[in-house]
């Protein structure tokens, strides 16, 4: 589904410049650079109206978070939702207007302890499998930003997508830790937050598949 067209939508952005980051060449030297403090770093990549980083970064201050989201009038809303938040805009929440394609070109090797696939959408039609996030092109490109010890962490309520992901880990040499087709009723939802999607699907009985993998 295409965004909607955000009134004033480069301005309202600029009025939230504080949470977001531009330069590619800096942030590529020292990932840690716009927080106000040295800490553990997360990725959620396709954060749409940035419910679920606003909401880790509260619940934990003991990381940083960057949230990736390619299109702008999507990222309009998650800024002003950060900048919006009870207590102000937080020290170790920032954002990037970009694609999935281009994290290489925005993080040096080694940079996350964890990487958030979100409700990512499943492209189902025919042909279109390369442009899903967790393709093993894409998953390459995790593993080499991940350390050593790092997780990547899918939702999705998309079983195609899912069960598409689970054959994707084992052909990019990734080990899945802990699985569920139905997060919300499993032991591991305890501490879960949920997206906009999420809440959604939930509140209509969907069940919500969920994965943590690491490099093997």
């Amino acid at each position: 589904m295409r965004a909607r067209k955000r009134k004033h939508g480069a301005e309202r952005i600029e009025a939230c410049a504080e949470v977001l980051v531009t330069d590619k060449a800096a942030v590529h030297e020292n990932a840690q650079l716009p927080f106000d403090d040295v800490r553990p770093l997360c990725l959620e990549i396709g954060c749409g109206k940035g419910k679920f980083s606003c909401e880790m970064a509260v619940a934990h201050p003991e990381a940083n978070f960057y949230a990736m989201e390619k299109v702008q009038d999507v990222m309009v809303c998650a800024v002003e939702k950060a900048m919006a938040h009870e207590g102000g805009p937080r020290g170790n929440l920032r954002f990037i207007i970009g694609d999935a394609k281009e994290l290489t070109e925005w993080f040096a090797p080694k940079t996350f302890d964890c990487i958030f696939l979100n409700f990512s959408d499943p492209w189902p039609k025919k042909g279109y499998y390369k442009r899903r996030l967790t393709y093993r092109e894409f998953l390459e490109i995790y593993k080499t930003l991940l350390k050593d010890d790092g997780i990547l962490r899918l939702k999705t309520d998309n079983v195609g997508l899912f069960d598409f992901s689970l054959e994707e880990f084992e052909a990019a040499g990734m080990e899945v830790v802990k699985i569920s087709r139905d997060l919300h009723a499993s032991e591991y939802n305890e501490g879960n937050i949920m997206t906009e999607y999420e809440t959604n699907f939930s509140s209509q009985g969907m069940p919500i598949n969920f994965a943590e993998v690491k490099v093997k």
